[in-house]
């Protein structure tokens, strides 16, 4: 929405949630999840945040006398590894439509990485510069040999029809060692642990890691998930706002994610056990996109080009010369 003309009138609605005079504590938000406008308003506040990463069946791992991958050379050799031991798919993830496909949930990090050191580059990327094509070939080249590789099975991929519930119940059947999707699937794991068969009978141990696609590691790509706003014109503005300073404090955002199993946005990163991995990450491989500049027209480009190159569509070539007119 931020950006978008289209939601100006939505805008002239909300509240300016950074006036002192409403005593929210947003101190208490790291501060690369707020988003001020050109007037330094902040009119948005994050609740929960959200990044990208795998699923990662630790048992597996165990049982294979395997260590799970925190680099490129280890990834490739864990894969190589599963596939020796008959593991026909050692990662998955939702392929049946560029919305949400794991193509996009594996490139996407390492564009905003490569762009995040170099604000020309983010400049070109931005304006749709055909140019700017350079900065997706490391992401497109490493999905382009994951896939390549065999180490996803696209059509046991594409079987999987949605990036939620189905993705859940498929990486519960326990066979598969790594499945990529966002955080916002995470957040459905606990709760469909018991609408798995599979799972209730032969439960395992799991954690939400990032996907290393360079040998400095993975990212985490740290994102509003879902924000409030205040209409300034509604009938009962100071009970919201009372409502507003009970719910942005470090208890009660922390306790509110713990619950939904989804990434706080506050400052102390109090995370789910499940997300464990993401707290080993160091403090420079955290990306804040929304403080980098990154715009929905950029991740328009890397998402349609991941996918039609995992799909087998277009080169990686081809990819890098067609960036900003993918639509």
């Amino acid at each position: 929405m931020t950006g978008s003309g289209q939601y100006k009138p939505v805008f002239a609605h909300m509240e300016n949630l950074s006036d002192p005079a409403l005593g929210l504590d947003l101190n208490c938000i790291r501060p690369g999840l707020l988003n001020h406008d050109a007037e330094g308003r902040v009119l948005l506040v994050p609740v929960f945040s959200r990044t990208y990463g795998m699923l990662v069946n630790n048992d597996l791992f165990e049982k294979e006398g395997l260590s799970v991958p925190t680099t490129w050379t280890e990834l490739i050799a864990v894969c190589e590894a599963f596939r020796s031991k008959g593991y026909t798919s050692p990662m998955m993830g939702y392929s049946l439509k560029s919305s949400n496909s794991f193509m996009n949930t594996l490139a996407y990090p390492q564009f905003v990485a490569t762009l995040a050191g170099n604000p020309e580059a983010l400049a070109k990327a931005n304006a749709l510069d055909p140019a700017a094509g350079e900065y997706m070939r490391p992401a497109l080249e490493a999905v382009e040999r994951l896939i390549r590789n065999g180490y996803f099975d696209l059509e046991e991929c594409d079987k999987i029809e949605d990036n939620y519930t189905q993705v859940i119940l498929r990486f519960f059947k326990g066979d598969v060692p790594m499945m990529i999707c966002n955080a916002d699937t995470v957040s459905g794991t606990k709760k469909r642990e018991s609408q798995s068969e599979a799972f209730t009978n032969a439960p395992f141990n799991y954690t939400y890691s990032p996907v290393p696609l360079s040998d400095e590691g993975g990212y985490f790509i740290d994102s509003p998930s879902v924000q409030f706003s205040v209409n300034k014109d509604c009938n009962d503005l100071d009970m919201t706002n009372e409502f507003m300073r009970f719910l942005i404090s470090n208890t009660e955002l922390n306790e509110m994610a713990s619950v939904k199993r989804l990434v706080t946005p506050t400052t102390d990163l109090a995370l789910d056990a499940v997300y464990a991995p993401f707290s080993k990450l160091p403090a420079d491989r955290i990306i804040s996109p929304e403080v980098l500049g990154v715009t929905d027209p950029l991740t328009v480009q890397i998402r349609l080009a991941s996918f039609r190159v995992g799909k087998g569509e277009i080169s990686v070539d081809d990819a890098v010369t067609m960036y900003g007119s993918f639509k």
